[in-house]
């Protein structure tokens, strides 16, 4: 990936404007190559399931991933199966998530250049048990390829922000679908299930937070350091999303992709204290009012976002990549 160190923010990201909120000058920055495919030309030609193997190969640089998924966008990617998408099964269990009160400042201490405020990490407390029934969680986030399907298909007429004057962006085909309401998000998940029969929904916050962190209290799906490359996150990323699943260096224990950066992930649940916790009535509460809980950070926001336990919403600015992922009811 492309190292940038970005200068320190300090201040609370919400009061700035977005471009000194990503840590950016007001000056253009240049993130990657200008032209992505010039040095992988040998991948036009590939093979579909060549240009998956290299999208998905922690062991090529991430211009290559890059550039075989962005092929895989422009000419079909066979992950992407609308009607039935890819899943991981998570077994039914006995979980312990959340953060005990204790850690609150440090975890506030090492983030404190991403403006990140003891609040916001207050929202993790306290640790708290909970019984899981198996589900299923898709392996990818929804993409701008499904999300056309549905609004096609329902004449819906809430568009992603993202699509530029509602105009699909056929390039991005493969990228995680950006910004859209959770309520329209609980209506794709309803609008597969009537065509499938399944039971399609968006994954509860503890269902999400066990299929990131495997149960074992990590900071991370990869473990309790942050890792340059392992996600599409503000620090080292391009600046936009990317194609699902070139970040293989961040895959969950139960292999899931991008739970950590690209966009950030709708839950099914509102935002409410956690069993024995406090009612945080943070700057997102009092700015938004009642909020649908998102997880797992973007490329627009530093790491902080991307960690397991983190709870967030939808704060209205460009600035949030609002996008979500469907967990099923086997």
């Amino acid at each position: 990936m492309t190292s940038s160190t970005p200068p320190v923010v300090l201040a609370n990201p919400n009061t700035l404007t977005d471009r000194a909120a990503m840590g950016l000058p007001d000056a253009f920055a240049a993130r990657g190559p200008q032209h992505l495919l010039a040095a992988h030309r040998d991948l036009l030609a590939a093979a579909p399931d060549v240009l998956v193997g290299v999208a998905e190969d922690p062991a090529e640089p991430f211009a290559r991933r890059h550039a075989a998924g962005t092929v895989l966008g422009l000419t079909g990617d066979p992950r992407i199966r609308p009607e039935d998408p890819p899943m991981a099964d998570v077994p039914a269990a006995r979980v312990r998530l959340g953060l005990a009160p204790g850690e609150v400042a440090a975890v506030t201490g090492r983030w404190r250049h991403a403006g990140v405020e003891e609040e916001w990490i207050a929202k993790e407390c306290p640790v708290y048990e909970a019984d899981l029934a198996a589900f299923r969680i898709a392996l990818h986030p929804v993409t701008n390829a499904e999300y056309r399907l549905f609004l096609e298909d329902t004449g819906r007429t809430e568009l992603p922000t993202s699509w530029r004057f509602g105009v699909y962006p056929g390039q991005l085909a493969n990228h995680p679908v950006w910004t859209v309401s959770p309520e329209a998000a609980d209506a794709y998940a309803a609008w597969l299930s009537a065509r499938t029969g399944r039971r399609f929904r968006l994954p509860t916050e503890a269902e999400w937070e066990y299929a990131a962190s495997g149960g074992d209290g990590r900071d991370f799906p990869w473990g309790d350091d942050w890792r340059p490359g392992a996600a599409n996150t503000v620090e080292e990323g391009p600046l936009t999303t990317t194609p699902i699943g070139i970040f293989p260096a961040g895959r969950s224990p139960f292999g899931v992709h991008d739970l950590a950066g690209n966009v950030e992930e709708y839950v099914a649940d509102d935002y409410a204290a956690y069993p024995g916790g406090e009612d945080i009535a943070d700057d997102l509460a009092v700015t938004q009012g009642a909020y649908r809980v998102a997880r797992g950070g973007s490329f627009t926001r530093f790491g902080d976002l991307a960690r397991c336990r983190r709870r967030h919403g939808w704060y209205k600015r460009e600035i949030y990549a609002m996008g979500f992922r469907l967990a099923e009811t086997p």
